[in-house]
């Protein structure tokens, strides 16, 4: 086809763009009536951050959705943002900014095709089945070429799939990888399965951890779909409060995200409660995709031994093997995961730098960081939680 033909665009909202359209090209797995491979980058999602103001005036993180048409259809979708920070990202280019400004330029504003505050590997060159090539370069040629017609200093594609990492790289990006840690299902019963593959003496504590949790004095449940009541969010807001104010100062979600996805999203989540005479006293937050559980928001008004432990990663194990899923996402960061049975795995991010000698800079330092995150992917994997036999399969 003729690249020619393609017309690339800018829309300022998702108010402008039919779901049905920006989903063709999200999530066209869904067509079976099934789950997205997840939901992040769904219009329902999205659409709930800009319509709660998550996202918009204010928040550093302007929508400015980027689309594809080929003979009028909409053949490829991203969701891109112009940045004035580079808070809420989990892919850190702090010290590439300190740099970049020290030598006299603006590194803000920013280019960045991301879903705002989830580190959670996903698609986010969203191209309609069919079009997957023609559709991948006429959105990163299209971002390049606004970003340099707007002397914009860099363009960032963060949490991108392992596939799309390799053809950016080869429309001339620079590929970036970093680790987190994941949680893996192979074929586990239950989570007494689960145990069996660790090795006695973390068993043992995994096993202990949890009648420590589980003696807070109350009653955990996982509520998803009809079960979630508009209170529940009441109470959940009372902790991510909690959380946001002690991580980033204040809460990246506005109160208003969570009613929205209440009427939009209660298939798409699972929140489990810990709950004490009937009142929440703690709570953890997680997404539901086709083949995974992703963590992604925990607080508490009291505090208990293990109870994060249980909430956030333990009853997410649960989740995934009742429900089949293929593993548990837990987020940013964490060694203190590793020990739980979440192992370190690679995530992926390109990068575009519009001066060419800050770019070539950049980009040897990203050859010594991946050196260095295999390494600790290595090191890391090797202090894991399960028998040495199991391990070695792993790998």
């Amino acid at each position: 086809m003729d690249q020619a033909q393609i017309e690339v665009q800018i829309v300022p909202s998702l108010t402008a763009i039919a779901a049905a359209d920006w989903d063709a090209c999200a999530c066209p797995e869904s067509a079976d009536g099934g789950p997205p491979r997840d939901p992040f980058t769904t219009h329902r999602f999205l659409s709930a951050l800009e319509e709660s103001g998550s996202v918009g005036r204010g928040t550093g993180w302007q929508p400015q959705y980027l689309t594809a048409h080929l003979d009028g259809m909409m053949i490829a979708v991203a969701p891109m943002y112009v940045k004035s920070h580079s808070q809420g990202e989990y892919i850190f280019d702090h010290s590439w900014a300190h740099a970049y400004e020290r030598a006299g330029g603006h590194y803000y504003p920013k280019l960045q095709i991301a879903v705002p505050f989830t580190p959670a590997t996903g698609r986010r060159l969203l191209v309609r089945p069919g079009y997957e090539g023609i559709g991948q370069s006429a959105l990163v040629q299209g971002a390049v070429q606004l970003a340099a017609n707007n002397n914009v200093s860099s363009l960032h594609v963060t949490f991108c799939t392992e596939a799309e990492a390799e053809a950016g790289a080869e429309m001339g990006l620079m590929h970036r990888v970093s680790q987190q840690f994941h949680w893996v299902n192979d074929g586990y019963a239950d989570f007494d399965g689960f145990l069996a593959a660790l090795s006695s003496r973390k068993r043992k504590a995994i096993r202990k951890e949890r009648a420590q949790a589980q003696g807070f004095g109350g009653q955990i449940r996982a509520l998803t779909g009809s079960d979630l009541r508009p209170e529940h969010w009441d109470a959940f807001w009372r902790f991510y409060q909690d959380t946001g104010a002690r991580k980033w100062g204040s809460p990246y979600l506005t109160r208003a995200f969570f009613d929205i996805a209440h009427q939009t999203m209660a298939d798409d989540m699972v929140l489990v409660l810990a709950e004490r005479d009937g009142v929440p006293v703690a709570g953890a937050l997680n997404f539901i995709g086709r083949e995974a559980l992703f963590g992604r928001y925990w607080g508490c008004v009291e505090h208990h031994p293990c109870l994060h432990f249980e909430l956030c990663y333990y009853r997410a194990i649960d989740w995934a093997i009742a429900h089949g899923l293929a593993r548990v996402e837990a987020g940013a960061q964490g060694e203190h995961k590793l020990a739980r049975g979440y192992l370190p795995a690679v995530t992926h991010s390109l990068h575009w730098i519009g001066d060419p000698g800050f770019g070539e800079a950049v980009a040897r330092y990203l050859e010594a960081e991946r050196v260095a995150v295999d390494e600790e992917i290595e090191i890391l994997t090797d202090y894991g939680p399960f028998r040495r036999a199991e391990v070695e399969e792993r790998e």
